[in-house]
């Protein structure tokens, strides 16, 4: 399975907050190109390897 981060630990990463993450989602599908997957209780998940690469700049 592929490693995931929740979207508090993406926000602290990219110095936003969570519902400003959350926001992108419902307007666009996704934040910052990455797209997370979404679980069935509404939570959720992000690409650890698409966030580390974000992180590092290499994401537009």
């Amino acid at each position: 399975m592929q490693q995931t981060i929740q979207t508090a630990t993406l926000a602290k990463a990219t110095d936003r907050k969570p519902a400003s993450i959350r926001t992108a989602v419902w307007r666009n599908g996704h934040f910052c190109g990455i797209k997370p997957f979404k679980l069935p209780n509404g939570r959720l998940l992000w690409p650890a390897d698409a966030v580390a690469r974000l992180t590092a700049g290499e994401v537009a």
